[in-house]
């Protein structure tokens, strides 16, 4: 005897008792497993957190949000068995599969984070350490009244560095000036010495922030932004450090003091150097804020701009 199959109801088919469009309506905080794969090199393992959205037209009570874990559990499978070498590329296929399940949705947007684990070695005794770096991904997908997808793609990574102020440091530079003069210290002696030793300043503890979005198939080298993350900085920071990796360390922060606005700078700098093939349309968006000892607050800086924008600017020095 078959059993009669019942059909239930669709309550988000309903029409809303207040008829307005929503921008984004979906699902936040979806764990997964994601296997990015590396030419020569081991897969890397990522617990990647997902937010996942479309837009929704006011004629519709709800999303069928179901179908947003379909379309995320559909692509990761697909994953397994074909290599995925960009985890931006992996939330443009899940936000394009996002617009053919909801066939009523013009646009989806996906966003991807997770931690990225990368080998570093002390600068004076060269042991191995692993630091943690977080990085995050971005895609929207858009559809017209042909039917036709357009999609915008982002790539970013979030890096802890090290930086030396330059102000305080002039400060202590002036009264070590001072009191070298006091104990009869000739001139040239005073400058080589200053010269040779980097006087005291008070450090923060940088975070800079590099994103860049693309349209197309356009390959952007994520270690390549961390890297430059890290070197705009005063220093690099390490996990794991002998006292001669830590004197390393702060002699070169301190030969090296930076405003957080010299780290944006910096940034934008090497981003047009490491990446002449952008498009002038990418957009970059850089940010730097340092976490100060001496005050409650923090400092930040942020740049906003076209590759073309500061293509432009960098040609200009």
């Amino acid at each position: 005897m078959e059993v009669p199959v019942v059909k239930l109801p669709d309550i988000q088919a309903n029409k809303p008792q207040i008829p307005i469009n929503l921008t984004r309506v979906g699902v936040t905080n979806v764990k997964k497993l994601v296997e990015v794969k590396r030419k020569e090199k081991r897969p890397v393992i990522l617990i990647a957190t997902f937010d996942i959205f479309v837009d929704l037209p006011s004629h519709l009570k709800g999303a069928n949000l179901s179908r947003n874990f379909e379309a995320v559990d559909e692509v990761l499978e697909k994953a397994v068995s074909m290599p995925v070498y960009e985890i931006e590329q992996l939330c443009s296929d899940v936000a394009q599969s996002l617009l053919k399940r909801h066939e009523y949705a013009t646009r989806a947007e996906v966003i991807l984070k997770s931690e990225y684990v990368i080998k570093r070695e002390s600068p004076a005794t060269k042991m191995e350490c692993q630091e943690v770096v977080d990085i995050f991904a971005e895609a929207i997908a858009l559809r017209d009244d042909v039917e036709r997808m357009a999609v915008k793609k982002l790539i970013g990574a979030e890096v802890i560095g090290m930086t030396a102020c330059p102000c305080a440091q002039e400060i202590m530079r002036d009264n070590a000036r001072q009191e070298l003069e006091s104990i009869g210290v000739d001139d040239q002696k005073i400058a080589k010495f200053l010269h040779r030793v980097p006087m005291a300043t008070h450090n923060q503890r940088g975070r800079g922030i590099i994103s860049i979005e693309v349209e197309g198939n356009i390959f952007v080298s994520l270690e390549k932004i961390i890297e430059i993350i890290e070197n705009s900085m005063s220093s690099n920071v390490f996990e794991l450090l002998k006292r001669s990796d830590e004197a390393m360390v702060v002699q070169r922060a301190h030969t090296n003091p930076k405003f957080v606005e010299d780290c944006v700078r910096t940034m934008a700098k090497n981003v047009v150097k490491e990446f002449p093939a952008l498009p002038d349309t990418a957009i970059v968006t850089i940010k730097q804020v340092n976490e100060e000892s001496i005050h409650r607050h923090n400092a930040f800086a942020e740049r906003v701009a076209t590759f073309g924008e500061l293509r432009s600017e960098m040609s200009q020095e």
